[in-house]
């Protein structure tokens, strides 16, 4: 689960570039994206008619023959486009129809790349190994991907130990940051503060199935934040997925793959994402620090509303402004 701060206006606001601004909030801080709230972000802007909360509301193009809405959203890490379908007419968004974006330019970074854990931090599953082949991409943030057998595992299906491979990861993450011997394949090339490590995708290539014309599936567990586990199969990873893949040779640009979290192959494959590889781009590539050319990917997935809350802050209430985490107090 995200939050999502509106910002009416930004940098990109101003220049005429995005029609509104977002900040994304974890259970451990700011984040620099989320794809899934981007995608349900799209839904509210377009069905919201508050122009207190969206200013520039009746500015958003729309295609009549398609019936999509396009929103121009600024996000931390940069402007993506959601294309957002209605129902006849353009009254409200249409839930059965799949809300897309185009992401910032995404790009892998390394490829089995041999990581030492130290034997303070093995843990019983890796039988006596003391490193891991990890992988890693950027999609508005950096993913280390790791297989499921690599970390020791068979699957992520049940009976699938979810204590042990929260230590496992945790521990992973923790080392991949730590080692400056790493450091290179977390190195934005326009953004120093988006260079570092932000998700661990445990990659199970085993399971999940493919959707309409999609290359292919595979499922992924996705720990963010402070361990944090997303229920969706996390549309910023996807995004880096797809990088990686195209960069490896698995994936053709205009081709598609599905990405299923826990939660959609338990729903029948329900709530997957399909993310397509749209072109590269050539002048962002670094021959000394990615694997290939840069690429926009396409995430397409679905969101739903479940309610909605009302919060106010009274002035007296000491935790009103900055709230707080029990492991920080």
């Amino acid at each position: 689960m995200y939050g999502a701060l509106l910002r009416r206006e930004t940098e990109l606001t101003k220049s005429g570039e995005a029609h509104i601004g977002v900040l994304f909030m974890t259970n451990d801080d700011y984040s620099t994206m989320c794809g899934h709230a981007t995608i349900a972000l799209g839904r509210f802007l377009v069905d919201t008619q508050d122009l207190v909360v969206f200013p520039r509301r009746a500015e958003l193009p729309y295609d009549s023959e398609s019936m999509i809405f396009t929103v121009n959203l600024h996000v931390p890490c940069g402007l993506v486009q959601i294309s957002v379908p209605v129902t006849d007419g353009g009254a409200r968004s249409d839930p059965s129809r799949p809300v897309t974006f185009v992401n910032v330019p995404s790009f892998a970074t390394g490829r089995d790349i041999m990581v030492s854990i130290p034997e303070a931090d093995i843990w019983p599953e890796l039988g006596g190994r003391e490193h891991e082949l990890v992988s890693f991409c950027y999609g508005e943030a950096f993913t280390c991907l790791v297989s499921v057998n690599e970390l020791g595992f068979k699957t992520l299906e049940k009976p699938c130990n979810h204590e042990a491979l929260n230590y496992a990861t945790r521990n992973l993450k923790r080392l991949v940051n730590g080692g400056s011997q790493y450091q290179k394949y977390m190195t934005h090339p326009e953004y120093s503060d988006l260079s570092s490590l932000y998700t661990v995708i445990v990659v199970d290539k085993n399971l999940g199935e493919p959707i309409g014309d999609s290359q292919g599936a595979e499922t992924g567990l996705c720990y963010f934040g402070d361990q944090q586990i997303d229920r969706s199969p996390t549309g910023s990873a996807v995004a880096a997925r797809v990088a990686y893949q195209f960069a490896i040779g698995e994936l053709e640009l205009g081709t598609s793959w599905i990405y299923h979290s826990l939660v959609s192959n338990a729903s029948g494959g329900q709530g997957g994402f399909v993310g397509t590889a749209l072109h590269t781009i050539p002048k962002l590539y670094n021959e000394k620090t990615m694997l290939a050319e840069p690429v926009r990917v396409r995430v397409g997935g679905y969101t739903f509303y479940v309610g909605s809350s009302t919060y106010v802050s009274e002035d007296k209430d000491p935790f009103g402004s900055d709230g707080f985490l029990f492991n920080r107090l």
